[in-house]
């Protein structure tokens, strides 16, 4: 086990036999992930003693009760992790760690003067996790008049989790062979396929363009018209493809030259970062990415078809057709979540595009959620394997991914994450139903909550509204949805199997 500051990095695992002493170093990572998240609540905490809003109080406790917290943790199971994290390990420290950031990181809104979050520890919570697994589904309505310290809070959490799901799509899941995962391996044994040596090295190169992008992004907002806080909490939210705003009309708050700008940096987020890093390094070979080449297709393709709508449907000009389009596609495919109008009022034909690019997702390796662009890619070339296999029976079809073949076990977890993703689908949406909710608004928050997307359909939880009117018992669904779909699953379900605790 190697670190980069304070964030582990897994280099390698072995199986290992299972029992408790073996979850002393998951704890104590853990423990220094709360040490991280403590002194991340000291910057909004800071924003609201700036314009002396008493708030500040609420994140400096909950800073001191977090940082007290990792402390004990750290000390209690401290121990030498030079010899990695076994698979069981790693398949315990990743929802361990993200529902213990997920509940501290609701603490200072719970404790906080906010109503809408002081009397309900469910909605600080449900806040809190759909800003760690840049979901950006929302219960706070009235978000132009709220302190800027939870505004603040709740940007640092989606692009606290937009780096954090990038290093585990990077160093854990590739490991585990989840959904088809193995494929993006970065220590292969064909040194070609190495950006860097070490995946720490990796790490770090992708941390520092996810910061300069994030800067960048911030400052464009800002050229174009935000004020400097604005321009900060959308810089952090847009790029982790997470969508809170500071404002219930989300992007709509805004003008033209923003909106395009969001568009750009939600396209770039939903990029895998390994692929920055490779050009930044001048490999060209990487313009040629697959799972790139069909994303930026897709999107294109989409924006274009719901453009040439909206225009002969005569609800719009030009360049507004052409604005909305593209942000809307983007913004959905992406994960974002971003509005800038009420999609759903464009008719029954958006509504049915929409809820199906809901399922998409962008690139593995990028900080959106969804089913992940290359899956489709994957499942699409062994129906047409499976189609010529019909018609030439004796005929032999090489499956090939990227100029590579594709190896069985990767086809064959693939298939199994689609059956997985839409029984958890169907179960979550009946569910939903069971507590009274009417089928477009379950169905729709069903896939939001596992894609990680953010607004649902319907005139409750639609781009207009949000999550505040529903059941607490929902919302505890919904978040648990958004844990499941954000760690793509298995990382997930595999803890409910008995025989994954025995020896």
């Amino acid at each position: 086990m190697r670190t980069t500051g304070s964030i582990p990095v897994l280099e390698r695992f072995s199986l290992g036999t299972w029992s408790p002493p073996h979850l002393r170093p998951v704890l104590y990572l853990v423990g220094l992930m709360l040490l991280a998240l403590s002194a991340a609540m000291l910057l909004p905490a800071a924003a609201d003693l700036v314009v002396r809003n008493p708030d500040w109080r609420a994140f400096l406790l909950g800073s001191g009760i977090t940082f007290a917290s990792g402390a004990g943790l750290t000390y209690l199971t401290r121990c030498r992790l030079s010899g990695g994290l076994t698979l069981r390990q790693a398949f315990v420290l990743t929802p361990l760690a993200w529902t213990a950031i997920a509940l501290f990181g609701a603490l200072p809104l719970y404790i906080s003067d906010y109503a809408q979050l002081r009397d309900s520890f469910t909605n600080a919570f449900f806040e809190a996790m759909s800003g760690l697994t840049t979901t950006g589904s929302t219960v706070i309505v009235g978000l132009d008049a709220a302190p800027p310290g939870i505004l603040l809070w709740r940007g640092l959490l989606q692009w606290l989790g937009g780096i954090g799901i990038v290093g585990v799509a990077i160093a854990i899941l590739p490991a585990l062979g989840v959904g088809g995962m193995q494929l993006f391996r970065t220590e292969s044994s064909d040194r070609s396929e190495k950006v860097m040596p070490r995946v720490r090295e990796i790490a770090a190169a992708i941390g520092l363009v996810y910061l300069g992008l994030t800067i960048i992004c911030g400052a464009l907002y800002w050229l174009a018209g935000m004020t400097p806080f604005e321009a900060l909490v959308h810089g952090l939210t847009t790029l982790s493809t997470g969508g809170f705003s500071t404002s219930d009309n989300s992007m709509g708050n805004f003008g033209p030259a923003a909106q395009w700008i969001g568009t750009v940096f939600m396209l770039a987020g939903g990029i895998p970062f390994v692929f920055y890093v490779r050009l930044l390094r001048g490999e060209r070979d990487s313009l040629r990415n697959t799972q790139v080449r069909a994303y930026l297709g897709f999107l294109l393709a989409m924006s274009l078809g719901l453009a040439v709508w909206l225009l002969l449907s005569g609800r719009y000009g030009l360049e507004e057709a052409a604005r909305l389009a593209a942000f809307s596609v983007v913004s959905v495919v992406t994960t974002t979540g971003y509005a800038t109008t009420d999609y759903s009022l464009w008719g029954n034909v958006a509504v049915g595009i929409f809820f199906g690019l809901t399922f998409v997702g962008g690139c593995t390796g990028s900080t959106s959620g969804g089913i992940k662009i290359f899956r489709f890619e994957v499942v699409l070339k062994v129906l047409r394997s499976y189609l010529r296999q019909l018609i030439y029976p004796k005929g032999i079809f090489r499956r090939m991914y990227a100029g590579r073949l594709l190896p069985e076990d990767v086809i064959a977890s693939i298939v199994v994450f689609f059956a997985f993703f839409f029984a958890s689908y169907s179960a979550l949406t009946i569910l939903l139903m069971a507590l009274d909710l009417d089928f477009l608004t379950s169905a729709s928050a069903a896939v939001t909550a596992l894609a990680n997307v953010g607004p649902g359909l319907g005139p409750t939880i639609g781009p207009a509204g949000n999550f505040a009117a529903i059941p607490d018992a929902a919302k505890w669904l919904l978040a648990f949805g958004m844990l499941l779909g954000r760690l793509e699953l298995f990382t997930v379900l595999v803890l409910f199997v008995p025989q994954f605790w025995r020896g």
